[in-house]
């Protein structure tokens, strides 16, 4: 992409999450796919609902990242790591980019329980999606008083968010209020960036689900897809616009993040990312 305005990629109704459909070409998102697949077996981690790969370094008990080197699809071609820095979102961070990428791959009826994603981090996520569509929730932990729950711009919404089972609470035991407080279509090729309160203090999960339906705007107010107008692709927002489903896919997903704490092999790290 060429220079990016984030204003025009903001979410309605936030003031701290963006959308940005195409962050990478069909080109891009084929090599990078194809190197993901091409991967070694052993840096990949089977948890109970999917693979995952942090390839360049990995965290300690006390919340510091180890680094190694990161693969060279994600630093150099096609710089997904330069091109997210480049946005400013990390401006702030200890580091002024994300230093660390999780690779997660999800197949059909595969989700991810609502969690945060704690204090190493600053708090800014970048998440690139490859492959396939899925739906994003973000959630708030349950309220003492229902009528004061915060909306995802409200400087309240320092709350909490999970995902949508009755009685679901987090791993620290709190409840969750199973109703999102922002539900996203993230597109193949597109890039999600969360910050603020709806990082720091709410969680977040995909639904395991082979396929997502999607009632007629008309008919269902209170299900809405936030970004419907910021999507590129027709099949997609034809679906949420008039009504229909959507297949799941493989989807890989590329989420970026700056770990604040970095063992002493951190600096020669970065000084070869940035050279």
């Amino acid at each position: 992409m060429g220079e990016v305005n984030l204003d025009e990629y903001l979410v309605p109704g936030t003031s701290s999450t963006y959308y940005i459909p195409d962050f990478v070409t069909e080109d891009e998102e084929e090599y990078l796919i194809r190197k993901i697949e091409e991967a070694p077996q052993p840096w990949w981690k089977r948890l109970n609902n999917r693979r995952s790969t942090s390839p360049g370094g990995d965290l300690t008990k006390k919340q510091t990242l180890i680094p190694q080197d990161m693969p060279v699809f994600v630093n150099q071609y096609p710089d997904i790591l330069g091109r997210i820095r480049d946005l400013g979102v990390f401006k702030a961070s200890a580091h002024g980019q994300p230093n660390h990428v999780i690779m997660n791959e999800y197949a059909p009826g595969q989700g991810i329980m609502p969690h945060e994603d704690g204090p190493a981090y600053h708090p800014v996520v970048a998440t690139l999606s490859l492959g396939a569509h899925t739906i994003f929730h973000y959630y708030q932990y349950k309220q003492d008083d229902p009528s004061s729950r915060p909306t995802p711009s409200s400087p309240a919404s320092a709350s909490g968010a999970d995902t949508g089972m009755m009685g679901a609470s987090s791993a620290t035991g709190r409840p969750i209020d199973p109703t999102p407080i922002l539900t996203l279509l993230l597109e193949p090729r597109s890039l999600v960036i969360t910050t603020s309160s709806l990082y720091q203090s709410h969680l977040h999960g995909i639904d395991d689900l082979m396929e997502d339906s999607f009632a007629p705007a008309s008919r269902s107010p209170g299900e809405k897809i936030a970004n419907v107008h910021l999507l590129r692709g027709k099949a997609e927002k034809d679906a949420v616009l008039n009504g229909g489903f959507l297949e799941r896919g493989l989807r890989y997903s590329l989420t970026c993040r700056d770990v604040e704490k970095v063992t002493a092999a951190g600096g020669a790290l970065f000084k070869k990312l940035r050279g």
